[in-house]
């Protein structure tokens, strides 16, 4: 019997994790081993940092590299360019995922399992794996990612609509400024780079089936496809691939979530996903786990309408306008029309840009 179960082990669920651990009875449930790499675009926005270093975890001391500036390109190249808000820094899901497991096992009892069913009765929740193992919690979160067998298994909305996205990640040597996160826009999606530990660049990038389709495999892709903006034609030809192949994942989907379903508590992108082209979704991740750690710390343990109600405000206030910004810039900058001009507009009025960026990010907390 444990008092809090949490399903998912990425950053939401491990912050979420150590931050429970304090005071509860926590089982971790993660189907694979640490460290591994994971689809993500790894620039962290440094509203985030004085937390991070809270919990003892300093990612510039373990080798991050930090940033202060914002390139984003239009389809056929056209750059702008501007300072960060607030900054951020670049870091490997490898490393700070590792980072925090670290933590989390001094808190928390993980188990490297596959949950394949969740029941609630009553009072509690079983939780079956694959592994042939149960276990049972007053409370449950959800902390499984973009999409995952466990939303099938609670058949969410979302999960019944097919998506157009897939996303593609690797790691390569390339000679690129350590400051600059960018944004480089292409025929039917966006790609970001930016540098990590050790000097690597992350290249990310997200795109529709459709055009996806009109090549034969990943290379070819972003050799006829991505590469039409020449700044992502410099990248693909002389950067030097660190993985045997790309990492993916497909049916990536930007469908409305709820923060709680089922008595479940929603953390990261399980509760809602913001558009990568924001930067901003490791950030979030991280700070949602946070608020939900404060809503059980501030009420009665034994209310779940009261648990569940203050977990449903606190996460709509503080993350629904960015998601809805989200969503606007993205419809945006797939126009190809709709971007010229808001470039257009950007170099006339410089100021326009860094405002944009601060309705998808929040503001530092401890």
């Amino acid at each position: 019997m444990f008092q809090i179960a949490i399903l998912g082990g990425g950053l939401a669920g491990l912050v979420a994790a150590i931050e429970l651990g304090k005071k509860y009875k926590v089982l971790l449930v993660e189907k694979d081993p640490y460290p591994r790499h994971r689809v993500c675009g790894e620039y962290v926005s440094n509203e985030v940092l004085p937390y991070l270093q809270t919990m003892g975890i300093h990612p510039l001391a373990e080798g991050a590299i930090p940033i202060n500036q914002f390139e984003i390109s239009t389809h056929s190249g056209n750059l702008i360019k501007t300072k960060l808000p607030l900054g951020g820094f670049g870091m490997s899901r490898y490393a700070l995922d590792n980072l925090l497991f670290k933590k989390a096992t001094k808190m928390a009892q993980i188990k490297f399992e596959t949950c394949t069913e969740i029941k609630f009765k009553n009072t509690h929740f079983s939780i079956a794996t694959k592994e042939s193992n149960t276990y049972t919690a007053h409370y449950v979160i959800g902390a499984f990612g973009k999409r995952s067998a466990i939303d099938k298994v609670l058949e969410r909305n979302f999960i019944q609509k097919k998506s157009s996205w897939l996303a593609v990640k690797a790691h390569y040597n390339y000679n690129f400024d350590p400051n600059v996160v960018a944004l480089h826009n292409f025929d039917g999606g966006y790609c970001g780079l930016s540098k990590i530990e050790a000097g690597a660049v992350n290249a990310c990038y997200l795109t529709t089936y459709k055009s996806f389709k009109r090549a034969k495999n990943i290379t070819e892709f972003q050799q006829k496809i991505m590469s039409r903006n020449p700044l992502l034609a410099n990248f693909f030809q002389h950067a030097q691939p660190l993985f045997e192949n790309p990492l993916t994942i497909s049916q990536v989907s930007f469908e409305s979530k709820k923060p709680i379903e089922n008595h479940i508590f929603m953390i990261g992108d399980a509760a809602g996903l913001i558009h990568p082209l924001c930067g901003n979704g490791m950030a979030m991740a991280i700070h949602s786990a946070k608020l939900l750690a404060t809503v059980f710390f501030q009420n009665d343990f034994n209310n779940r309408n009261l648990l569940e109600k203050e977990y449903a405000k606190i996460w709509t206030h503080t993350f629904s306008r960015r998601l809805q910004s989200g969503q606007w810039i993205q419809k945006v900058l797939l126009r190809p029309a709709l971007a010229k001009a808001s470039f257009k507009i950007a170099k006339i009025v410089p100021s326009v840009l860094p405002k944009i960026i601060e309705k998808t990010h929040g503001e530092s907390f401890v």
